[in-house]
């Protein structure tokens, strides 16, 4: 599917990514579907399948084109939730680094800025702050720095992931 719009924000600097709703219940699946295409401008129609890991619920994966903080604005569409998991990246530009965010019920939302080759860029700050806080006794540095990765939420989706091994993706294309 490929859907073409003008959207008010043409000027800005277009990128791509990939949603993917790793499990929703049907009931879920139009919301899914419009929330999506408020925030990206186009009618969204997914392909649906179920989700193997989670009886009743179904997942689908859509690659998209649009403004740089599309991902972004997916992500605070869809968050909050209940029964829904998804993952949305959002690729580097010339003018911005790229984004993926994570989201389970139990866990909320993850953020990471990602850079040119998918890679989690951690600023230095945040390092400096994992280091101290072990150094204090409070924690180890492992534990700290798998909370700066996003562990918990790859761990929590790390079956959906693989139970949607070889499904289809739709690519879906906003002019900006």
């Amino acid at each position: 599917m490929t859907a073409h719009t003008t959207t008010p924000n043409a000027s800005r600097t277009a990128t791509r990514g990939v949603l993917y709703v790793h499990s929703a219940p049907s009931a879920l699946c139009p919301h899914v579907e419009w929330a999506v295409g408020g925030v990206l401008g186009v009618a969204v129609n997914l392909d649906w399948t179920p989700q193997p890991a989670q009886v009743g619920t179904y997942r689908a994966e859509l690659s998209w084109a649009g403004a740089v903080g599309s991902a972004a604005a997916v992500a605070s569409a869809l968050k909050g939730w209940k029964h829904l998991r998804f993952e949305i990246t959002e690729e580097p530009t010339s003018g911005s680094e790229g984004s993926r965010y994570s989201y389970t019920p139990e866990l909320g939302v993850y953020h990471a800025v990602t850079g040119l080759h998918g890679d989690i860029m951690i600023p230095e700050d945040r390092l400096k702050a994992a280091v101290v806080k072990a150094a204090l006794g409070d924690t180890t540095l492992l534990v700290e720095i798998d909370k700066l990765l996003g562990k918990q939420w790859d761990d929590e989706l790390e079956t959906f992931r693989h139970a949607g091994d070889g499904a289809p993706v739709r690519w879906l294309h906003q002019v900006v």
